[in-house]
């Protein structure tokens, strides 16, 4: 099922493969961003994390994912949060087929 991205503030969308190879946990994102449970969703081959309010905390969160082998684009990214409110935005991991 498609994870609905809030247009409030950014959100960092990566993919659970990658996420995992790193040995990511949601205590480690926890350490940049005090999430809710809505905050940090899995769905199928994607985590969704956000909206995220604080800008700073989340240009941390991306450095540690890049210092922890994660590359911009290809294992994850950030959608900004900044398109109007009649706009609904969902996103899916691709599915191989």
């Amino acid at each position: 099922m498609p994870l609905k991205v809030p247009f409030t503030a950014p959100t960092l969308l990566i993919r659970r493969q990658a996420f995992e190879a790193a040995q990511l946990t949601r205590a480690a994102i926890d350490r940049w961003l005090t999430l809710t449970a809505d905050e940090f969703r899995v769905e199928g081959d994607l985590i969704a994390v956000g909206p995220i309010y604080d800008e700073a905390a989340l240009q941390e969160l991306v450095a540690a994912l890049e210092e922890e082998g994660l590359v911009y684009f290809d294992d994850f990214f950030e959608l900004s949060g900044n398109w109007p409110t009649w706009l609904a935005l969902w996103a899916t991991a691709e599915r191989a087929d």
